[in-house]
């Protein structure tokens, strides 16, 4: 039998485009052809003797094995990263001072954290988990380095921000079903005329918070009525809430908590909402090592939390 020995550098381009949704924008990124990037595919689809990729709609979609090799990707180039770091002969150190929004947070810092701090002990992290208004604020006065943000519309000429990924933003609803049915405000809203139904109540962060207006906004072009019913200066709360039948919230799918879940618009009567990008924000000034490598493992990170599911479809290379 002859053994497979899988290219790293095609691992990292299938991956990246995996994460990405377009190959064509992973050819941008990774600075190679489309074509470069095309003959990596083949040559990845070669050795796995099995197809990665199949065509749905207009872009392309992961096969069963797909989606397997594409987890031992993730591993593969995770564990080569560190071992090259490890074996460089010049040992990371100094201070990174990193920002976070509390939703990526809570999914990414455990992690990340951990695993940076085995690989280089001597490099000390300053983590601050915030929202998106104060990350900004703490990157003008000169207190971050790195930071993870979602932008909502939010000035950001005084970092260096680089779209990670764009994320539609959701209605979110309690994860028992049962709950939102009985609530009263929610209760045969999809039987009653526009006129009839009562106001929608809504579960949503403290203001300042450009969700708050991407909502009401939303709410006030379908003509449907609406009130806050709880807000909140964090998640837990709002979480708590949402899951108690007293509202909807609205968020991206990112780091949901399993007693909530997205509600499906038409389904449920209510308005499309956009979608938002997650960035990551440098700082100005030119960045040390040490930061560049927790951004590096910062965006790995958020590519295999976010690796799509088969039948969701990616863009082809050309």
């Amino acid at each position: 039998m002859t053994r497979i020995l899988y290219d790293l550098d095609v691992l990292r381009t299938f991956a990246t485009g995996v994460a990405l949704g377009s190959f064509a924008r992973a050819a941008d990124q990774l600075g190679r052809s489309t074509s470069a990037v095309s003959a990596q595919l083949k040559k990845l689809e070669s050795q796995a003797g099995t197809p990665l990729l199949r065509k749905s709609g207009r872009g392309l979609a992961l096969t069963e094995a797909g989606e397997t090799l594409l987890a031992y990707a993730h591993r593969l180039l995770a564990l080569h990263d560190e071992a090259a770091t490890a074996v460089s002969g010049s040992p990371l150190h100094g201070l990174v001072r990193l920002g976070l929004q509390e939703d990526v947070g809570e999914t990414l810092l455990p992690a990340v954290l951990g695993r940076f701090a085995r690989a280089h002990p001597q490099v000390r992290i300053e983590a601050c988990v915030a929202r998106s208004t104060e990350l900004r604020e703490r990157f003008a006065l000169g207190q971050l380095d790195l930071a993870l943000l979602w932008d909502a519309g939010l000035d950001l000429s005084c970092v260096r921000a680089e779209p990670v990924m764009r994320l539609p933003l959701h209605w979110i609803g309690p994860a028992d079903a049962g709950t939102l049915d009985d609530a009263p405000w929610w209760r045969n809203r999809r039987t009653l005329r526009q006129a009839e139904r009562p106001p929608l109540l809504l579960v949503l962060l403290d203001g300042p918070c450009p969700l708050r207006q991407i909502v009401t906004a939303a709410l006030e072009r379908a003509g449907q009525p609406w009130r806050h019913a709880f807000h909140s200066g964090s998640l837990g709360p709002l979480w708590a809430a949402t899951a108690a039948g007293l509202g909807l919230s609205v968020r991206t799918a990112f780091g949901l908590p399993a007693h909530v879940r997205t509600l499906a618009p038409a389904a449920s009567g209510l308005p499309e909402l956009p979608a938002m990008d997650l960035v990551l924000g440098r700082a100005r000034h030119p960045l040390d090592p040490a930061s560049e490598r927790l951004a590096a493992l910062l965006l790995d990170a958020i590519r295999e939390h976010m690796a799509r599911p088969a039948g969701s479809a990616i863009a082809p290379a050309a």
